[in-house]
């Protein structure tokens, strides 16, 4: 809880009105995609998600390495580092498939797999997705229709998500979009803002609203950020818990708890010391006989959330689509997330958007103000494709 302390003495400045905050959150972004594009590259036939996992962690902990490594006002390290672990998830399997050793699978080509990380510089949180087709095939079927439906649905997101506007309308263009392409988008799958060493952010925008899940409506203002999570699934959109293990978890801030067993104590005793308040997967425990002891009386005791690894029906294909977002006074900045790349000549779907005002909205540009020139490649795309 120390961190939420200090949070609110350092509040009016832990925004981007503040420089320093704006680049710290810049830099996070840049180190996620390099490490987000160096996985997505090792997604190739026979290749082991385990391996893959630890390369993003290794490139997002070395490359933080680089940086703020100058103590701050108070004499204290800049803590940074991941925010959130390496996952590759495949086919059916919605997110947060981070294995332990002797629990890996391999990838075959025609996977459809989700790549999904985050990492931090001094709390400020970059954190992407992108989707792969493993192998160099064309695609015609509905994994085509996913993958396109999660990318324009993103696309429309980023249009959207501006000052003034409301996550309402951010959720009702997602429904459109995938109703365009056959698809459903995923229930239970939060976009939130971001703060200061906080992931999941009160404000939400909802992938689908269900009779159990609603979120308030809001109006995004200057000066936030968000993670806008993207994910589409063939399906109907309904997520059930696999018979795989849970690996990423996070601290439950202010639940305290003494456990009995020397192993639970030192698991709870690592995780506090080195993830007091973001995501991390069992696999960064030191010792994994620890990990594993530790992990399931920690969860007695509810010092852990867990994010599970959820599946849609066999046979089903899932495809996701992150990026963070910086609302800056110049417009909406899009500071992480891949262009499509080989999606592009891969993910061929006879479907399209067809609504003219959803047509509309993606052929407009997405471009803040002062625009870099990589984005408006990424717009022309979307003109033709429309």
């Amino acid at each position: 809880a120390i961190m939420s302390d200090n949070e609110s003495e350092n509040e009016e400045i832990a925004d981007l009105s503040n420089p320093d905050v704006t680049t710290k959150y810049r830099s996070a972004g840049d180190i996620v995609n390099k490490a987000l594009q160096k996985v997505i590259e090792g997604c190739k036939p026979d290749a082991d998600i385990i391996t893959l996992c630890e390369l993003g962690d290794k490139i997002m902990e070395e490359e933080t390495g680089k940086l703020y490594n100058k103590k701050d006002k108070e004499g204290k390290k800049i803590e940074k580092g991941i925010a959130f672990p390496t996952c590759v998830s495949v086919n059916e399997l919605v997110g947060h498939f981070s294995p332990m050793k002797g629990e890996s699978k391999q990838l075959k080509a025609g996977d459809i797999v989700k790549v999904d990380m985050a990492c931090h510089l001094d709390g400020f949180i970059g954190a992407a997705a992108h989707t792969v087709i493993v192998g160099g095939d064309k695609v015609e079927d509905k994994r085509a229709d996913v993958i396109m439906a999660a990318h324009n649905a993103a696309e429309a997101a980023l249009r959207l998500v501006q000052v003034g506007n409301t996550n309402t309308k951010v959720t009702e263009a997602w429904a459109k979009v995938a109703e365009e392409f056959s698809c459903k988008p995923m229930q239970g799958v939060l976009s939130h803002q971001l703060k200061k060493f906080v992931i999941d952010g009160n404000r939400t925008i909802i992938s689908a609203e269900s009779v159990e899940e609603k979120v308030e409506e809001f109006e995004f203002e200057m000066n936030e950020v968000y993670c806008i999570d993207v994910v589409m699934s063939t399906g109907e959109g309904k997520g059930k818990e696999s018979e795989l293990r849970h690996t990423v978890y996070k601290r439950a801030p202010d639940v305290m708890y003494n456990l009995k067993t020397q192993k639970a104590r030192q698991f709870i005793s690592e995780v506090g010391k080195r993830f007091p308040a973001l995501p991390f997967s069992l696999r960064q425990i030191e010792e994994e006989q620890v990990a594993r002891v530790g992990v399931s009386e920690a969860k007695r005791h509810e010092l852990l959330e867990e994010y599970p690894v959820l599946k849609e029906k066999d046979g089903e294909i899932v495809a996701q689509f992150k990026y963070t977002v910086l609302l800056l006074p110049g417009g909406t900045k899009k500071i992480t997330g891949l262009p499509l790349g080989d999606l592009e000549k891969q993910a061929v779907s006879s479907k399209s958007v067809k609504d003219e005002e959803l047509q509309k909205l993606l052929a407009s540009s997405a471009n803040p103000k002062k625009a870099k020139k990589k984005k408006a490649t990424g717009d022309k795309k979307e003109e033709e494709k429309a």
